[in-house]
């Protein structure tokens, strides 16, 4: 059976405790591999190599030869794209159609698009009066943060992971990642790329296991970490919160959401649709940025809910290498079960059930694994659970509205604040729309648009600061101001 091992100052090391757990692939429940467990001992020397080779070759090393090393590591996961194609397909169970366009190709981008962004972005200078008339100069200077603590997920687990590594080592940090016990096959395979490109030990380490009492603990209670980022729920990111309050580090969080779509009369239905069915279902309703509300403007609503039946009916179930398939399974039985509790409770609630809730028939030994039904409900309450907490499924609850007023004041009633997406037709409502929701990032006649350089974040409980461009160096850098007499 396939041992992954943590990765830490350069080298594969299996845990001392000898503890290992399984790591699942979900769409058949077999067993893909055995991961070692880090305990406290795995955790320190993986932070002790990363605050070392801040003082090594890497702290010395110079702008572009450090942003050159990045390029050769995102064209080492370009060469091996189709090994870590599979390995996140078998970790997930998504569709290769899936991961092959979005995962992998993101994957490797990150690390230019943030290697090339630090060699472009200038500092500030000022010159000021003195009281002798000779003046003095203000400029400022960016330095690494130091050591990282990246604790990512596992709904998009190369993507999100290098997200923020990418940016991390462009600005001269090392990391210690800690990644989803759930999906850590990638994260760990990105450790031989990272030597084959050249990246000095200690800068890239990778530690397993889990939240509580494990690996996820033990690195945001570490003493010598400067600041941690993450993506998940909001429960886990008000921990990491309360243990970096101690010693005052810093944080990036983003959080859980419960995003609304909000769909005008006056939309383009086929573009409604489609983007709908994709922000709703894509990755099995496991994204963070999915619309698991959907507000219709009446005059249209029963025509947009039989076509959006109509849509998810026709989604294809099936393993991530069937080239038919366009729908995975849920990341886990244990999240199924979760999923499915929601399902019983919006019948219980008096839900009109559009379409699924419940589990597919599957054949062979995909019966075993972790899938579910696409589902769409209408006539909830707008207090029932299953509108006002996230589900993280396949799965859309849609409410007729009469007014614009109406429509914002929905999107925006609950205490998340991730994405929203707005469907209209209509210019001005769509710059009047979107500048009042309260969310992070909002879609007009798209969804899951991504300009790299654009600030990424949540608002509300959706999380805290910004990643994605000049906002990523302002969180992986210090800014020194040094005045010079002249």
């Amino acid at each position: 059976m396939k041992e992954i091992k943590h990765y830490i100052n350069g080298a594969y090391v299996g845990s001392a405790s000898g503890r290992l757990f399984d790591n699942i692939n979900p769409a058949n429940g077999r067993v893909l591999s055995k991961v070692h467990e880090a305990g406290r001992e795995e955790v320190d020397a993986a932070v002790r190599a990363a605050r070392a080779a801040l003082k090594g070759p890497w702290g010395k090393m110079s702008v572009e030869e450090r942003t050159a090393i990045l390029h050769r590591v995102a064209d080492g996961i370009t060469a091996r794209f189709d090994e870590f194609l599979e390995a996140e397909c078998l970790d997930t169970g998504k569709p290769r159609s899936l991961a092959s366009h979005i995962d992998i190709p993101r994957g490797a981008a990150n690390f230019k698009v943030f290697a090339d962004l630090v060699k472009n972005v200038a500092a500030e200078a000022f010159e000021m009066a003195t009281p002798d008339g000779a003046g003095a100069l203000n400029y400022a200077v960016r330095r690494p943060k130091g050591v990282i603590g990246v604790i990512s997920p596992w709904n998009l687990p190369l993507l999100l992971m290098t997200w923020k590594v990418g940016p991390a080592l462009a600005c001269g940090n090392t990391v210690v990642v800690k990644p989803s016990e759930e999906t850590p096959t990638t994260t760990a395979l990105l450790g031989e790329v990272m030597q084959q490109a050249g990246v000095p030990d200690g800068v890239y380490n990778v530690v397993h296991g889990f939240g509580g009492n494990s690996a996820g603990a033990f690195l945001t209670e570490h003493p010598d970490v400067d600041a941690y980022t993450f993506t998940g729920e909001t429960g886990t990111g008000e921990t990491i919160m309360k243990a970096a309050a101690n010693g005052v580090r810093q944080v990036s969080l983003e959080l859980g959401g419960k995003n609304a779509g909000i769909v005008f009369a006056d939309c383009d239905m086929d573009k409604a649709i489609e983007g709908t069915l994709r922000s709703a279902f894509a990755n099995c309703g496991q994204v963070c940025l999915g619309t698991e509300r959907v507000y219709v403007q009446r005059p249209i609503f029963d025509e947009f809910v039989a076509r959006l039946k109509a849509g998810a009916e026709q989604l294809v179930l099936g393993p991530p290498d069937d080239a038919t398939s366009n729908f995975g399974p849920l990341i886990s039985l244990k999240h199924r079960e979760k999923v499915l509790s929601y399902y019983q409770k919006a019948v219980e609630d008096g839900a009109t059930v559009i379409t699924g809730g419940g589990v597919p028939d599957m054949p062979a030994e995909l019966a075993h694994g972790a899938w579910v039904q696409p589902t769409i409900w209408t006539g909830l309450k707008d207090d029932s659970a299953v509108v006002t907490e996230e589900i993280f499924g396949p799965c859309c609850h849609i409410r007729p509205f009469d007014s614009e007023e109406e429509a914002v004041a929905l999107a925006n009633s609950l205490p998340y604040g991730l994405a929203s997406a707005v469907w209209t037709e209509n210019v001005t409502r769509a710059h009047r729309v979107a500048g009042q929701l309260e969310a992070g990032i909002i879609w007009v006649n798209s969804w899951f648009l991504r300009d790299l350089r654009t600030a990424f974040g949540g608002s509300k409980q959706s999380g805290i600061g910004r990643e994605g461009g000049v906002h990523s160096l302002e969180f992986y850098t210090e800014m020194k101001n040094i005045c010079v007499k002249l």
